[in-house]
């Protein structure tokens, strides 16, 4: 090692070592230690000019003694902590979990990835957690049984644990009671687990939560899971061949894209599957006749699931297949014309007071007088009624002269918090991931035991296409409005 001598403003650094082995830039770490000056505001004058961060020693020219200038200006001095620093680790499990940004990952079972994906988009929904721990442990209701009362349990513990937890958690006791309750989970083939569809572990495991919540809630939260994953649907029924026509209404927890050639984007897709053909008895005609079925969302939920139909039976294989086409699905979500005139008039004011406070955020001017007489009328003639979410309206004054609280009304637009992936050519194989949206707006990819964080722009390339993962089901929150 050489040594120089180093001049900075009236002080002189004498015998300083030089590791030429090492870039500049640890020497320039050096002078940061004794000067306060940092790396990239040193200016030190060699032969030549000034000495850059990844210059070469040997062409530098320096030698044993050498006298070199510095120039820059000090940072600020810090003063030091009362308190000692707090390592990551040295912090309890929950507050490492906060200051990570997103709970813990699940350890893989042996074929469950479905079970863990599912799993962590609904652990992400902060309003089921809530139901949950208000469920009644550990005696159940006489209107739930044994096995439906277990699961419930064991979903509200597994969530309380991702919640507390940043090294990944094995879900014993859920997949345990997943499989009592559901015994198709637990398949077998040649001694190994099979390997199961992640929506229809999805469906039962909402059917089941919404038998447990409902035998231990009553009044307006006696359906839970309904007002919150609940859609819905009135449909018209018509014979062109007969004329007959009648209205059917149905409550269902998912939307279903369907995929074929012509469809390129979800709301194509969703489009196409609320309008059918269906073939059943006709009694004037006196025999079997093809029927139109038209559907419209009637009511909205906090959460929309949609299901992307990518599976089919193949016959000549014998075994489910996979439609690989691709199929763009937005950030933003808007429903309005999937749903029926009804539904649109109850959106029409919120949607437009939506607009009005976005508008003022992009410091576009809005007529504020318009929009409050609109307001005031509207909400006169609502008054009592439902808005679009099943809730009042208007709601009641909190006491003797204070205001009402502002309701919460929704507008039929929808924001993406959490996508399900397939990766792989069948739903009896490949591989299932959770990409979920966090609190604090950024994105993590679950994959099993493994969180890794991802960027907004990279969760819309998993819409299909080819063999990498693709939406398979994606949650998406309503942007509501208080009025």
């Amino acid at each position: 090692m050489l040594k120089v001598n180093v001049k900075w403003q009236k002080e002189m650094f004498s015998n300083l070592e030089v590791d030429t082995t090492q870039p500049p830039y640890v020497f320039k770490c050096q002078l940061y230690d004794l000067t306060g000056v940092p790396p990239e505001r040193q200016k030190i004058m060699v032969k030549g000019g000034l000495l850059k961060d990844d210059s070469d020693w040997s062409k530098v020219g320096i030698k044993e003694g050498q006298k070199l200038m510095m120039m820059g200006t000090a940072d600020e001095i810090v003063k030091a902590p009362e308190k000692g620093p707090i390592f990551a680790e040295d912090m309890p499990e929950e507050e490492q979990a906060v200051a990570v940004g997103h709970s813990a990952g699940l350890v893989n079972l042996g074929n469950t990835c479905y079970m863990n994906s599912t799993l962590q988009c609904l652990h992400s929904v902060p309003e089921l957690k809530s139901a949950l721990i208000e469920y009644p442990p550990p005696v159940r209701s006489n209107a739930v049984d044994q096995s439906s009362h277990s699961l419930t349990v064991a979903t509200r513990e597994l969530f309380s644990e991702l919640d507390k937890n940043v090294r990944p958690v094995a879900p014993v006791r859920f997949l345990t009671a997943l499989r009592s309750k559901y015994p198709q989970f637990a398949q077998l083939h040649n001694g190994i687990y099979m390997q199961q569809d992640a929506e229809e572990c999805w469906t039962q495991l909402l059917f089941t939560l919404s038998l447990a919540l409902r035998s231990s809630s009553s009044g307006e939260d006696a359906d839970a899971l309904k007002k919150f994953f609940g859609i819905d649907l009135v449909s018209r029924i018509h014979c062109a061949e007969s004329g007959e026509e009648s209205t059917e209404t149905e409550s269902v927890y998912s939307l279903k894209c369907h995929i074929s050639q012509e469809v390129n984007h979800l709301h194509e897709g969703l489009k196409r599957a609320l309008k059918s053909e269906l073939e059943k008895s006709s009694p004037s005609l006196g025999r079997t006749a093809v029927y139109t079925k038209d559907s419209h969302i009637n009511d909205l939920p906090r959460y929309l699931t949609v299901q992307f139909v990518r599976f089919f039976w193949k016959r000549e294989t014998n075994q489910k297949a996979k439609i690989l086409r691709k199929v763009d699905y937005p950030l933003s979500l808007d429903v309005y014309d999937l749903c029926s005139d009804d539904l649109r008039k109850r959106l029409e004011l919120p949607r437009r007071v939506l607009r009005d406070e976005e508008g003022k955020k992009a410091g576009l001017k809005t007529n504020e007088s318009s929009s409050t007489k609109d307001s005031d009328v509207k909400m006169t003639d609502a008054e009592g009624s439902s808005n679009a979410s099943g809730a009042s309206s208007v709601s009641a004054p909190t006491g003797e002269g204070a205001p009402p609280e502002k309701e919460k009304h929704s507008t039929g637009i929808y924001d993406l918090v959490a996508v399900l992936t397939h990766k792989g050519r069948s739903a009896d194989s490949g591989h299932y991931v959770a990409w979920v949206k966090q609190e604090n707006g950024k994105w993590i990819q679950f994959d099993d035991d493994n969180p890794i964080p991802q960027r907004e722009e990279d969760i819309t390339k998993l819409s299909g296409g080819g063999d990498w993962h693709m939406a398979y089901i994606c949650m998406y929150k309503a942007r509501d409005i208080a009025m």
